[in-house]
This record gives structure tokens, C-alpha cells and sequence, in this order.
């Protein structure tokens, strides 16, 4: 153990004294994993992992036609289509505010809008992703 870690350790030792020695000891590995570990402390900054890729063709054919609405330009049948889509869970890449427009893709005996979702980048949209557990994954579409 390096004499920083060392350091480290007897700081932690003491901010955190009445905690049991166990308790102080994972609290140190955690710190010292989030230093010292490769690529540990900069995973959040890296952005979300690679998504899984879609066909447009393996597509439900309610997305295939909502996919082909948006190239067109509309019109959308909910008023919430091509609304802004924030990415607050940064599940996409990161972009600027109002880069990412959403759209509904009907589910058929849904009484509502679903939980089916097309997340369009870009003006025009240039890169398109499906959500069909929204908003909890994606996949990006590929022609």
C-alpha cells in the first residue's frame, strides 16, 4: 500500500471512528477502487455503454410506419409527438438540449400511448432509436 493510500486510510479511520473497523475498511476500498482502478472514476463522464442495434426491418410494423412518419415529417397522431425528449437518465448519447424529438408508436389494445417509443437525434433526424419498456432501454435503429 502506497503512503497516500496509508494516509488515507488512518484519515478515514479517524472521520469515521465510531463506525466499525469493517465498515471503515469498505469505505476505504470504495474509495480506493474509484482512484485507483482504471477508467473507475471516469466511467460516468464516458457516457452510457454501446446500445444494441435494431433493423428497421425486425421493427413492430407500428414502429416501421411511425419511422417512416417521421421522415416525412408528420403528421403524428398524439400531440405529444415530436416533442422535445430531455435524456435526463442519459440512457442516449449525450447531447444538446432539444438534439433528441419523441414519438408514440401505437400498441395495438392499448388504451393510452403505450410504452412503445421512437427517439429521433438530429434536425432532420439523422439517428433513430426504439424504446418498446419506456425509456428503460433502447436500441438503435439501423436501415
Amino acid at each position: 500500500m502506497s503512503q497516500s493510500m496509508r494516509q488515507i486510510h488512518v484519515d478515514l479511520r479517524r472521520s469515521f471512528g465510531a463506525l466499525s473497523r469493517g465498515a471503515a475498511a469498505l469505505v476505504f476500498l470504495a474509495l480506493f477502487a474509484w482512484v485507483a482502478l482504471p477508467g473507475a472514476s471516469s466511467a460516468w463522464a464516458r457516457g452510457p455503454a454501446p446500445l444494441e442495434a435494431v433493423s428497421a426491418a425486425q421493427l413492430p410494423a407500428e414502429a416501421q410506419s411511425m419511422l417512416a412518419l417521421i421522415r416525412k415529417g408528420g403528421p403524428y397522431r398524439y400531440r405529444q409527438d415530436d416533442s422535445s425528449f430531455g435524456n435526463r437518465e442519459r440512457r442516449l448519447p449525450q447531447q444538446a438540449q432539444g438534439y433528441y424529438r419523441e414519438y408514440t408508436v401505437p400498441t395495438p389494445g392499448a388504451r393510452d400511448r403505450g410504452a412503445r417509443r421512437i427517439v429521433a437525434g438530429g434536425n432532420p433526424p439523422t439517428v433513430f432509436y426504439y424504446t418498446d419498456d419506456h425509456y428503460r432501454s433502447f436500441r438503435q435503429i439501423r436501415d
